[in-house]
């Protein structure tokens, strides 16, 4: 609600993109346990819908990227093709599983390029599940575990009559998150369902922005702005009129250019925090390929860089990582 902004932490916090993903299958209850264990602050649930309504965690609600469903005879007839955000794929698809079926399937490793040795051990967890988690590992480690969920395609799933908000909301406020202090962050690429959460909640909300195209109830509803024109500071003290942060792609704050290589930082930490917004960047990786020469193959130099440049917290599959750069500049005073 309008008013509700909370203010920048004292240190930046720690967010656990999807789990230890860079060392456990993305979205699985043992991943985001790895990542609580090395030091996350957050752990963050993608949320898509099962067919009976049910909230589960995957990053996408085409789920043969990152579970075995592909392998099963018995569900071979469920593969279809859909249109998401304007797009075509072909896959199969969270809504069209009961939370029973989904249960079944086992996690994999999204990207080959990382460890498979951990596919068909996980199951695909539930908000609830996710929840439980944070509030036993809080008990474990004297620290408080928050949870970041995001909504995944609000406007198709509410196009299917299958609304995200709602029983996101109700799950939250059950489990005793329903204070702008408590730790839990609400993020959306989408601005409508944002607004709409600002008006069920007094949690905190986070407005995700791309480096590329639009939030896509945008361009449903023929509104031309474009994620760039968001960041503009008019747009800015927009959001904040319903939102308590922002979390732009990390090239919206140091840009590179078409060689890949870093440019100056821009404006938009300090034009964020002048309208009381909170940044919190993605995505930050270990692997050399994600990586800008400037910083020669040392991913603990492009975190350094970050905290250094004022965030208030950010996105990474390698929370390790994170903490460690964290501790050692908190050291230098």
């Amino acid at each position: 609600m309008v008013g509700k902004t909370i203010a920048t932490t004292s240190r930046p916090i720690i967010i656990a993109h999807r789990g230890a993903s860079g060392w456990r299958p993305e979205h699985t209850l043992a991943g985001y346990e790895l990542a609580i264990d090395l030091g996350a602050d957050f752990i963050e649930p993608d949320l898509v819908s099962t067919q009976d309504g049910v909230l589960i965690a995957r990053h996408e609600n085409e789920i043969s990227g990152t579970t075995d469903v592909a392998d099963r005879p018995e569900f071979a007839n469920r593969k279809t093709a859909k249109i998401i955000d304007g797009e075509t794929v072909t896959g199969w698809f969270a809504e069209d599983f009961t939370i029973s079926e989904i249960k079944t399937l086992r996690a994999k490793e999204r990207l080959p390029f990382r460890s498979q040795s951990f596919n068909g051990l996980f199951s695909v967890p539930t908000l609830p599940e996710i929840i439980d988690l944070a509030k036993r590992k809080s008990g474990e480690t004297g620290r408080t575990i928050g949870i970041y969920p995001e909504t995944k395609h609000p406007t198709y799933f509410d196009s299917i009559g299958l609304s995200l908000e709602e029983p996101l909301i109700e799950i939250l406020h059950n489990n005793g998150y329903n204070k702008a202090d408590d730790p839990v962050f609400i993020q959306s690429f989408e601005t409508t369902n944002l607004q709409q959460l600002d008006r069920l909640t007094d949690l905190p909300l986070i407005q995700l922005l791309s480096n590329t195209g639009k939030p896509y109830d945008l361009a449903v509803a023929g509104d031309p702005r474009t994620y760039q024109d968001l960041i503009s500071p008019a747009e800015l003290a927009k959001i904040a009129a319903y939102a308590d942060g922002i979390g732009p792609d990390k090239r919206a704050i140091v840009p590179v250019d078409e060689h890949g290589r870093l440019l100056s930082p821009t404006s938009l930490i300090i034009d964020a925090h002048a309208v009381g917004l909170l940044v919190h960047p993605y995505t930050f990786r270990n692997e050399a390929q994600f990586l800008a020469p400037d910083y020669h193959n040392n991913p603990e130099a492009e975190y350094e860089q970050f905290f250094h440049l004022g965030v208030d917290g950010l996105f990474t599959d390698f929370t390790d990582t994170a903490v460690r750069v964290l501790q050692r500049i908190r050291g230098r005073g």
